[in-house]
């Protein structure tokens, strides 16, 4: 092989070493109980009986420090408490983990952390607790603004309870994110229309809107693949959501800054970008992944699914880590392009060809050519025709 080419292929084969400081570094902390499992949820959560919050703590605390000292001296620009139901966790013990962290990593000045909730009246009376423990962000799971729609989705709490602690969340935090999943059973176009309606007059700065997919593995999915899910919606009015939810979030002052995603201006998900961008981030907790960059190496790393066993782990071993597998710079262009294109900004066309992107390539001037993608002086981005069909975009991008 000449050597022009065996270089060629060399360089391509490497990831910059700083590359992960343009998407920024976060922690997501997983907390992996609630009180019912819903029947369309495919995440890593559990019902169980009983807690014991004091070995949960002390497991916490114990990857905190682990990971610290792995990651010395990163300033870290957010805090993610994901599950499962994280409002279940008491305020002292959200307490205790934010002031582990805050001893380990340097805060940004602008640190955004969240803290998922359900709405139900007794989470809701513990806001409180979370903001002076230094929650600053509160992201809601409303998911439906009528009962009969909450029901069928297994939620727990009612519309009205939804209201209230969206009330109480809004006077105890300056910012509050709310979740709605859309393409329901039996809506039409003039029910979410309705909905939507109702909910931007309720929001603050940020909403996250999902159209209601069916995940194997899921009582969802085990009544469609039974043929027992009926109502559910055709492709065509699927697609007559997406386009009216974001005519109608624009309209309100609430940008479509990703697929699933609504913002004021300044107010988009710090957490998020830093996935979608391709940043570093601690995965911590039973079944949470992550992406950390030490020394010349991007890792990935993963955690057990089982609640006990991750627990065990970490009391037995003092890592909670399950496996830690290098991310190849092939598998690494493949996230970023993933992830990125999803964010109506796109991606940095100076950074995707240090990582071996062509962004002149015959696939992508194809999508350009068909409006689907847009190609600036400095970024690469779909374009509002190719968002609704982005998986298909992504699939000629990434064809090989």
């Amino acid at each position: 092989m000449p050597l022009l080419n065996y270089w060629r292929i060399a360089l391509t084969d490497l990831i910059p070493a700083d590359d992960w400081r343009e998407g920024g570094f976060g922690l997501y902390l997983h907390w992996p109980f609630c009180k019912a499992k819903c029947p369309y949820c495919d995440f890593n959560s559990h019902v169980v009986a009983n807690i014991d919050e004091a070995r949960w703590q002390a497991a916490y605390l114990s990857e905190i420090r682990r990971l610290a000292a792995q990651t010395e001296g990163r300033v870290l620009q957010s805090v993610f408490f994901g599950g499962g139901t994280p409002s279940m966790m008491s305020p002292e013990l959200v307490d205790s983990v934010l002031r582990e962290i805050r001893a380990c990593w340097p805060f940004a000045n602008d640190i955004e952390i969240t803290l998922e909730a359900n709405p139900t009246s007794v989470e809701a009376g513990r806001f409180t607790g979370y903001r002076d423990a230094g929650v600053n962000r509160v992201s809601l799971g409303v998911q439906a603004l009528n009962d009969l729609d909450l029901r069928r989705l297994g939620r727990m709490h009612t519309a009205r309870e939804a209201q209230a602690a969206f009330t109480i969340a809004r006077n105890v935090f300056e910012r509050v994110s709310f979740d709605l999943i859309y393409a329901r059973q039996d809506q039409s176009l003039a029910d979410w229309e309705s909905e939507l309606s109702q909910a931007l007059s309720m929001a603050v700065d940020h909403l996250s809107l999902y159209q209601l997919t069916i995940e194997d593995g899921t009582v969802f999915g085990a009544r469609a693949a039974a043929g027992q899910l009926s109502g559910l919606p055709t492709d065509d009015l699927g697609a007559d959501m997406y386009l009216m939810t974001q005519d109608m979030c624009g309209g309100a002052g609430f940008d479509g800054y990703e697929v699933s995603n609504h913002a004021r201006a300044g107010a988009s998900s710090v957490h998020n970008r830093i996935y979608w961008q391709s940043g570093d981030y601690i995965g911590m907790g039973p079944g949470a992944h992550g992406r950390l960059t030490l020394g010349q190496t991007r890792w990935s790393t993963s955690t057990p699914l089982g609640p006990t066993a991750w627990l065990t782990q970490v009391e037995q071993t003092g890592s909670g880590e399950a496996a830690r597998e290098i991310v190849t710079a092939s598998d690494h262009r493949t996230e970023m392009l993933l992830m990125g294109l999803r964010l109506r900004e796109g991606l940095n066309k100076t950074r995707l060809t240090s990582n071996g992107v062509d962004v002149a390539s015959k696939r992508i001037r194809h999508m350009v050519e068909l409006g689907l993608v847009a190609d600036d002086s400095e970024r690469l981005r779909v374009t509002d025709a190719g968002r609704p069909v982005l998986n298909g975009v992504l699939r000629e991008i990434l064809a090989d």
